[in-house]
């Protein structure tokens, strides 16, 4: 993986460098985080789909997952205070480059009607959110041991303030990235 790590510095930040305009290295975007989350939503009451949606997780990041739990009580919604309602995981350095790359050349390209990404999933201080309707896009999550239907969403940090630094970095990494 050390290849694609060195690949990222020698090729694309000179480039990024020089379609930026910015005055050094430190000034262009880097990978600080990625966090996955999902909710399990009509699944509260079922302990079995709870597990199941926990090991996709598990298999999808290779991080066991950690539970979210409702601060206070919604009548509403049969949600009670300290109850779960969601796992997350929080990928860094190296694994988070990896899934990165696996989200930009495997899984994105598996979406139905998958034309790019809207720069609006960009918000103004640079990080991206993309959200999956369902998991079966992630070649790990297998359709025959999964029963629950559940969706995901990736939120990526960056370390950079600037939102076109980070439009062209996920240019130059090969996302689309539309208007």
């Amino acid at each position: 993986m050390t290849k694609k790590s060195s690949n990222f510095l020698e090729e694309i930040y000179p480039t990024l460098l020089k379609q930026t305009g910015a005055k050094n290295y430190y000034e262009l975007p880097r990978l600080n985080k990625i966090v996955i989350n999902t909710g399990i939503g009509p699944h509260m009451k079922s302990e079995k789909a709870k597990q199941e949606i926990k090991e996709s997780l598990k298999n999808i990041t290779a991080q066991k997952p950690v539970p979210t739990y409702a601060k206070k009580s919604i009548a509403g919604f049969k949600i009670r205070e300290n109850q779960i309602v969601g796992y997350k995981v929080t990928l860094r350095k190296q694994k988070a480059r990896d899934f990165l790359y696996k989200m930009i050349h495997v899984i994105l390209p598996r979406v139905r009607d998958f034309k790019g990404i809207s720069e609006r999933s960009i918000d103004k201080n640079g990080n991206l959110t993309i959200g999956f309707r369902d998991a079966f896009v992630f070649p790990e999550v297998n359709r025959e041991k999964v029963s629950s239907f559940f969706g995901l969403e990736v939120c990526i940090n960056f370390t950079t303030k600037k939102r076109e630094y980070v439009i062209a970095l996920l240019k130059q990494l090969g996302l689309p990235v539309l208007k």
